[in-house]
Formats: structure tokens, C-alpha cells, sequence
């Protein structure tokens, strides 16, 4: 494949939602020439309008999904991919891919923005990922297709502006293409980007280069600190420190201190939780809003609840040591029960880093969505519950021997947990307390939570359905959020605060760039070599594959099955016998029975014809013959 430059640049962050579509800031292009780039980016938007206005004639109507799907569609024909294959011209033809995601956006805001012709425009969405995929799938040439139709960067002119440059591997799991991450090529650069073979380029660190040692098979070689950037890796040290993490919240929860002293045990925990805080605190910084997410936010929220149980364990220490300090021991119970409540928290954080596996991650996928479709529920619940709330509070303030908030509220919470208190309720401004909370009642757990039911529904049927590519979107995600990591050297929590206190604070503002990047390459190579040692044994091994694999004329990541050990010994092109037998009995299945017998019908119709004209003829010399 060579060595690739200038492919892709690490991403910045990550913009906020719009029309429901996932648009992300990426760093900038470093083009040599800004008339030159404004020129191609002009071209290539030319190239998206006119994959755009094919689209809209090709799909001119609104049709069911699977009419577009289908591989022998009728709309999506052969002559419409080539016709695609044709937008930018020889010089512009890698970048048609982008251009239909591009396109792809297009019509989900179109779809946003004009309602009336919402199914026609989703429909359209449908078909630029379509012959995305077919044109991906057609192409023989594979390092074509990963070097300059996945990985090489384009951008637009949009409004007078060059847009930031992306390409279509990052453009894919930012719009959730899943035909598109599906594809096969698709998946092997994923595969090459979280194994590592393609890496950031030294120096740069937001371009990435081919791994060119991947082949070497000396293990020192791969006894570096660089290999650290590897999706794989990375993945395999959060898992680690998370069980680590989780193991020392275990011990400190059931060892707990009647005096209120810090231990060993508490000290690594919160020690553990400021190097996250600040890991988060950082990416927040760089990112910005558009950071926040749904693990985010669970993981500051346990943080948070961590902070607080040390916040009080501090005002516990601050009282006296006398085992008779009432103010000393509330603060220190308060301060464990903070922490036991946060038990919970620590073990669903786990799932965070299970993501990589297909059994986890096809059944996040699944809950995420539930979650997504639980704020419709909470949505009606909340305006549901502020109106009886208010009907009850001021029934309460009617009757003064009534109690008040507290009662209230914990009835009506119980109701929604299924568990309703009508005795509660039963003298409550009589008649009109006990009715209003049977119509409380059946508009929550007979109207609402059937809703959330049907919801949960029909999200588990969407994604259970599909789950195979929903998770490949899922890893592909998983494998980006890695490269696009704005730091040049991996830090993983909680060895970032190594980074912060013995080498950003003391030598990154006055160490030269070479001599800096020394410095961290030693204290990493120090801190990760543990693993380094087997991931280097694992790339030596590889390695060898490698050159076994080149040497037959195979791809790098080719593995050799079982049957095909056996095909050796097979070759069907001299087997003519078998071929033929095998050629006559293949059916087409291209063509469905119906079209099969219209063939069949028309061809025994051409023999007709030509039958009767022949007797036509005949006939037609007779006569002249006999006159």
C-alpha cells in the first residue's frame, strides 16, 4: 500500500446535534496552496450538486425502503452506480463517496426542514448510502479504495467558506451510515486503524501514516512507547484501570474506618477519580459543549458524587478526634453513604469498555436507544405530575391537618413504580383527593408506561434486527474516538496526572519540541512497559504472518481457514467436466421467478412470430406463384 501522507487529521471535537444529524469539527487541513484547495473544494462541490440532482430524478417519488435495498433493484440499476462513478470526472472520481455523504446530510436537513416531503427526502438519504456502498464494493482496486476513496480528506465550498476537511471513514460514523461502515473495505481500514497499522505520523500527529515496521519481525522494534496510540492498546489499558478502579471502590466500601482517617486504599481511589476529573476536565476544554454525551454525563455525575463524599469526609477530619464528636461521626457516616450510593455507578461504568465486544456492544447499542426514547416518557410524565402535584398541594393547603409535600409526592412516586397508596389519599379532600388520584393513577400506569413499553418496542425491534451492523458502527465509533485523540502523547488515566505534575507543569513551557517529545517517550516507555512487552511479543507474531502471507501472495491480514488448506490440493479450472455441470445447473439469481418466466414467454413469443412470418412468406409465393 506504500506509505500514505496527508490521508486524515485528527478531530477537535465533535459538533452538536442539528436535524438530528451528527456533524463533527475537525482540525484544519494544512494545504500548500489556499487557492488551490478553495478551487478543488469549489470542484468538489460541484460534484455533490450533481449527485445531488441524480438522486432527486432517479428517485423522483416516494417508494418503500427495500425497493432501494434490494440487489437486484430496479431503481438502483447498474447504469445509475456507473452514472454516479462518472460526477467528478477522472480527476475528481475518489471523491464521489464524500460527495454522497454529503449529499446524505443534505437530505436529512432537507427531510428536518421540509416536512410535507419528509418520506421522500429520508428515502433519497437511503439511496446516496446505496450506491455509496456499491461503489465501494465495485472497486477491485483495495488500496485505492483505503488510500483515496476512505481515507483521504475533502471538503466543500459552502457559503462562501471552505468547510473543514473530513473524510468518508469519519463522515460515516458521524451521519451512522451503517450500509456504508458495513462495507467490507470499509471495516478492513478499521480493522487496520485499531490493530494499529495505520498510525499517526511521527511528528504530526494529526496525519496518518502506513505502519512500516508492521512487518519486522525484530521484537525490539516494536518495544516502543509510540505503539501506545493504538486503538487496541488504549482499549485494553481503560479496561484494565477500570477493573483496577472498581476493585479498590470494593475494598474501600467494605473497610470502612469508625475514626474517619483516610486510608491507603481511600487515597488511591480519590487519587484515581481526580486523574479522570481532570482527563474529562480536558477533553470538555479542547471539545466544548458538543463533548457532552451520554457516558459523560453518567461518568461525572459519579465523580461528582465522589467529590462530595471526600468534600465531607474533609469537614469529618475537621472536627475533633474524640470518638464523643457527634459532628465528626455525622459527617463521616454521610460521607460513606455518598460513597456506598455511588456502588451502583461503578459497575455500570464498566459497560463504557465492554463496547468492544460484540455480545456488549450490539446490546448497548440497544439501551442506548431505549434511553434516547425514555425523554418522550419523562417528558409527558414531568407536565403529568407538576399539574397533580399542584391539584394536590393546594388541596393540602385547604385543609391545614392535611400533611404536605413529603406524602404527597412519595404516593405519587409510588404510583408510578406501580405500587399506588390510595389510604394515603383516601380523606384527602374528600371526594375530590381520592378521585383525582384515581385519574392519576390510570393516566400513568395505564396511558404513560404503555407508551414506554411500545416505545422500548419498537426500539429493541430496529436495533435487535440489525444488530450485526450496529455494532460494526458501534466499534467503528469506538476505534474513532481513539484516533481522533487531540493529544500527541497517551496519557490514559490515571497516568495523566504524570503527565500534569512531572512533566507539563516543570518542562513543557520551557523544553524544545524534540526534547520534550524525548522526555515523554522515556517516562512512557517507564509506565506502559508491562504491556508493551506483550504487545510487542503480539506484533512480532504478527509479523511473521505478515511476511508469510506476502511471500503466498495473500493480504496482511489475511488468516488461512481450515477448508482452505484443503483447496491446495483442488483446482477447479481443470476440472472442465464439473465446471459445466456446475455452470448449467447455477440458476440467476439476479432475476426472480416471475421475470424468468416473462423471459421464457417472450422468447417462445420472438419463435412465433418469426414461425408465422416464415408461413407468411410462404404463402405470400404461393399465391404469386399461382397467379
Amino acid at each position: 500500500m506504500g506509505h500514505w501522507k496527508n490521508l486524515f487529521s485528527a478531530d477537535r471535537g465533535r459538533t452538536r446535534h442539528r436535524v438530528e444529524v451528527e456533524r463533527r469539527r475537525l482540525l484544519p487541513a494544512y494545504a500548500a496552496d489556499e487557492s488551490d484547495a478553495s478551487d478543488a473544494s469549489k470542484e468538489i462541490a460541484k460534484v455533490a450538486l450533481r449527485l445531488k440532482y441524480q438522486i432527486e430524478q432517479v428517485v423522483s417519488c416516494e417508494i418503500q425502503e427495500n425497493v432501494l435495498t434490494d440487489p437486484n433493484s430496479r431503481i438502483i440499476t447498474d447504469d445509475v452506480v456507473a452514472t454516479a462513478k462518472q460526477a467528478g470526472g477522472e480527476e475528481y472520481k475518489a471523491c464521489v463517496v464524500y460527495c454522497l455523504l454529503v449529499c446524505l446530510r443534505w437530505f436529512k436537513i432537507q427531510s428536518s426542514v421540509e416536512l410535507w416531503d419528509s418520506d421522500l427526502h429520508e428515502i433519497r438519504a437511503v439511496a446516496c448510502e446505496v450506491i455509496a456502498k456499491r461503489i465501494i464494493e465495485s472497486e477491485q482496486n483495495q488500496d485505492y479504495v483505503l488510500r483515496d476513496i476512505l481515507l483521504k480528506r475533502y471538503s466543500i465550498f459552502s457559503e462562501g467558506v471552505e468547510t473543514e476537511p473530513a473524510n468518508v471513514i469519519e463522515r460515516s460514523v458521524d451521519l451512522h451510515a451503517l450500509r456504508i461502515i458495513s462495507c467490507a473495505a470499509y471495516q478492513k481500514c478499521i480493522q487496520y486503524l485499531w490493530r494499529g497499522w495505520i498510525c499517526q505520523e511521527e511528528g504530526n500527529p494529526t496525519n496518518f501514516v502506513e505502519y512500516s515496521e508492521k512487518s519486522n519481525t525484530s521484537y525490539w522494534v516494536h518495544f516502543h512507547p509510540d505503539r501506545m496510540r493504538t486503538p487496541l492498546y488504549q482499549n485494553v489499558c481503560q479496561i484494565l484501570f477500570s477493573l483496577i478502579y472498581l476493585a479498590i471502590y470494593t475494598a474501600v466500601i467494605n473497610t470502612v474506618n469508625p475514626t474517619g482517617d483516610l486510608d491507603v486504599a481511600e487515597a488511591i481511589l480519590y487519587v484515581m477519580t481526580l486523574a479522570f476529573i481532570c482527563d474529562e476536565g480536558v477533553k470538555f476544554w479542547k471539545v466544548g459543549w458538543n463533548y457532552l454525551e451520554f457516558w459523560n454525563a453518567f461518568n461525572s455525575t459519579l465523580y461528582t458524587i465522589l467529590v462530595v463524599s471526600l468534600a465531607l469526609r474533609f469537614i469529618a477530619l475537621a472536627h475533633s478526634s474524640s470518638t464523643h464528636d457527634e459532628q465528626r461521626q455525622i459527617y463521616n457516616e454521610l460521607s460513606y453513604n455518598f460513597l456506598a450510593f455511588a456502588g451502583p455507578m461503578f459497575w455500570i461504568r464498566m459497560m463504557l469498555y465492554l463496547d468492544s465486544f460484540r455480545f456488549f456492544g450490539a446490546m448497548f447499542v440497544v439501551l442506548r436507544v431505549m434511553m434516547k426514547e425514555s425523554l418522550i416518557f419523562f417528558a409527558l410524565l414531568f407536565v403529568v405530575m407538576a399539574g397533580f402535584f399542584q391539584a394536590f398541594v393546594g388541596m393540602a393547603q385547604v385543609d391545614p391537618d392535611v400533611p404536605l409535600h413529603r406524602n404527597i409526592l412519595q404516593g405519587m412516586i409510588n404510583s408510578i413504580m406501580q405500587s399506588p397508596e390510595f389510604d394515603t389519599f383516601q380523606e384527602f379532600a374528600f371526594p375530590f383527593g381520592i378521585i383525582l388520584y384515581y385519574v392519576f393513577n390510570f393516566i400513568v400506569m395505564t396511558v404513560l408506561l404503555n407508551i414506554l413499553i411500545a416505545l422500548y418496542n419498537s426500539a429493541y425491534e430496529d436495533i435487535a434486527g440489525n444488530a450485526t451492523d450496529e455494532y460494526m458502527a458501534i466499534f467503528a465509533q469506538k476505534t474513532m474516538q481513539f484516533v481522533r485523540a487531540p493529544d500527541e502523547n497517551v496519557f490514559i488515566p490515571p497516568f495523566n496526572l504524570v503527565e500534569i505534575v512531572f512533566l507539563i507543569a516543570p518542562f513543557e513551557w520551557w523544553l524544545s519540541r524534540e526534547a520534550y517529545a524525548k522526555v515523554n517517550d522515556i517516562v512512557m516507555g517507564v509506565i506502559y512497559s508491562p504491556l508493551l512487552v506483550v504487545a510487542a511479543w503480539d506484533e512480532t507474531r504478527q509479523a511473521h504472518q505478515i511476511r508469510w502471507n506476502r511471500r503466498h501472495g495473500e493480504e496482511d491480514d489475511d488468516c488461512a481457514q481450515e477448508w482452505e488448506h484443503v483447496a491446495k490440493e483442488v483446482n477447479f479450472d481443470l476440472d472442465d467436466t464439473w465446471k459445466q455441470q456446475i455452470v448449467e445447473s447455477t440458476p440467476d439469481i439476479k432475476v426472480d421467478s416471475c421475470t424468468y418466466e416473462l423471459r421464457e414467454l417472450r422468447e417462445q413469443v420472438r419463435m412465433l412470430t418469426e414461425m408465422v412470418k416464415g408461413l407468411t412468406q410462404e404463402m405470400d409465393k404461393k399465391v404469386d406463384e399461382a397467379s
